[in-house]
């Protein structure tokens, strides 16, 4: 109901966004022609001066589209910093866990403790895998090829060294 709601009030500060701008670009493009008279006779009309009138709605027209912008660009960043929008962290570790149930089955002895340590931190320098892990700094490099080859990780050089994300 509520999400209806703010989506309501966005699609309205668009509309009014955009009926503001038609009528800024309109009158700014066609300005009242102004007849200027002596005596009550006509003596000259002059094309392009703007009334007071005109002066108003472009200045309302203006008001609005301001508003309406600052509205649009507020109402992006107060949803995204929402966080019953956002993913929190426990989603997040919900989420790896289960991804790692499934993917664990299929992987040998060595890659299941790898993957593991990887899913803990996300992002790790190969050296620390090691450390980590017990394991040795050639049995880290062929377990992490294997992961690198089903698409479950990724390497990439970081100066002397490696670094280890998720896919």
């Amino acid at each position: 109901m509520l999400k209806e709601a703010i989506q309501g009030k966005t699609v309205l500060a668009a509309a009014i966004f955009i009926a503001s701008f038609l009528v800024l670009a309109l009158k700014l493009l066609s300005p009242t022609p102004v007849q200027i008279s002596d005596e009550g006779v006509l003596s000259q009309v002059v094309p392009r001066l703007f009334t007071s009138i005109d002066v108003l709605e472009i200045g309302l027209a203006l008001i609005l589209m301001t508003a309406t912008a600052v509205y649009l660009i507020m109402h992006d960043h107060v949803t995204a910093a929402d966080p019953a929008q956002n993913t929190s962290a426990v989603d997040v570790m919900e989420e790896r866990q289960q991804r790692w149930e499934e993917v664990a089955k299929t992987l040998k002895e060595d890659e299941q403790t790898l993957y593991k340590a990887i899913i803990e931190d996300g992002i790790i320098n190969q050296s620390e895998l090691a450390k980590k892990t017990g394991l040795s700094k050639s049995s880290v490099s062929r377990a992490l090829y294997g992961l690198e080859s089903r698409g479950l990780i990724e390497r990439k050089r970081h100066g002397m060294g490696n670094v280890v994300l998720l896919k």
